[in-house]
């Protein structure tokens, strides 16, 4: 089958950073669902994947993915064939960018009807971050009066975190973006306001009249941030 994929760590302007290649068909574990790819996406996990490997035979890239399943594994026991599903895979086996893939059921998800194979690919990656930044790291509570500051709104995670977090909570999301048109992006999202992170975090909050936030997703420059976020948060909040 077709891939792409890399045979070492290069820079991106070495034609041989990306190669084009015949892979050997994936063999499926007993939980395996054997998907054919029809979507996906890039993340800043994906390049630094690449950076990282080392020479040898060409490995696949990739892992948000969306597609249809067209075999299964002898345990197989959520999905059949003909679904369509999406997902993000794992670092320890052959990635998504090939014309299929093995991908163990129980990191999968079913294509929501509504998006088309691209859009669906675009999700696994930051949506997952986003969820576990929210409800399992931070553990915010989803009927509670706070604040959400989300530094880097427009941004992958910074998109779907303000998506979850109006969705499913009663938390005020305050979001930064310091261009007119990253600024609307926010706002069209559901961000209730927008502040700019071109200046200090926390004197742009006071300006704007927002309380400090108990939570605080730092998602982009956080060390330069990270002193005015301090300041903004409030007690016994989180960063």
């Amino acid at each position: 089958m077709k891939a792409i994929g890399t045979t070492g760590p290069r820079p991106v302007s070495d034609p041989a950073a990306l190669i084009a290649f015949e892979a050997a068909e994936p063999e499926l574990r007993p939980r395996d669902l054997l998907v054919a790819v029809k979507a996906v996406s890039l993340n800043p996990v994906d390049t630094k994947v690449r950076s990282s490997r080392q020479p040898d035979q060409p490995s696949i890239l990739g892992y948000d993915a969306a597609g249809v399943v067209i075999g299964v594994g002898a345990e197989v026991s959520l999905f059949k064939v003909g679904d369509e599903v999406f997902y993000a895979g794992q670092i320890d086996r052959p990635g998504s960018n090939a014309e299929r893939q093995a991908v163990d059921e129980r990191i999968v998800g079913r294509k929501p009807q509504s998006l088309t194979y691209a859009e669906a690919a675009a999700l696994p990656l930051t949506a997952i971050t986003a969820w576990e930044l929210l409800f399992d790291r931070m553990k915010a509570d989803r009927d509670e009066d706070e604040s959400l500051l989300i530094v880097g709104g427009a941004g992958g995670v910074g998109s779907i975190l303000i998506q979850i977090a109006k969705a499913m909570t009663k938390l005020r999301v305050v979001a930064t973006a310091s261009r007119p048109e990253t600024r609307q992006w926010c706002l069209d999202l559901g961000a209730d306001a927008v502040i700019d992170h071109a200046r200090p975090i926390d004197e742009a909050l006071t300006e704007a009249g927002e309380r400090a936030p108990k939570y605080i997703a730092s998602l982009t420059h956080t060390a330069g941030h990270f002193e005015a976020l301090a300041r903004a948060g409030a007690p016994q909040g989180v960063i």
